[in-house]
Formats: C-alpha cells, structure tokens, sequence
C-alpha cells in the first residue's frame, strides 16, 4: 500500500514539473516584433541650408517650403 501512495506521488511531481516547465517556455521568448512596412519617403532639401530630409521630419511655412529645423524656417531661404 505505501509503495503505491510513493508512486502517486513521485508520478504527480513529475507531472507538476513538466507542466510548469511546458509554461516556462512558452512565456521566455518575447513576441516578434511587428513588422512596420514603411517605403521610401521623398527627400525634401532645406530651403535655409540644403540639407536632404524626409518630408515627415520637414518643417514647412505659410508657402509650402520644406525647412529641417523651426530654426531655419525662422531665418528664411536663402
């Protein structure tokens, strides 16, 4: 009778084990990161200093010229 209450209990530790091993690796490995599919962006060239930047990162005036900082679209074109 007592090898058998043993072997239940040597078999659920087992069983614990594995199952909190099979949960272990499942959670390490962080997600994938999503892949962002971006494609080129046009080039703009500042209107102060010629520097080329994309149109996202450009700051532009009343009249639609691309500048790359507020600085230089305070000062003006040249």
């Amino acid at each position: 009778m007592m090898k058998f209450l043993l072997l239940i209990a040597v078999i659920g530790i087992a069983l614990w084990l594995f199952r909190s091993k099979a949960r272990g690796r499942a959670g390490d490995a962080p997600p994938p990161p999503k892949a962002t599919k971006r494609g080129p962006q046009p080039m703009l060239a500042c209107a102060h200093c010629g520097v080329h930047l994309p149109l996202a990162d450009a700051v532009q005036d009343a009249d639609e010229r691309a500048y790359c900082s507020e600085a230089h679209r305070l000062a003006g074109p040249r």
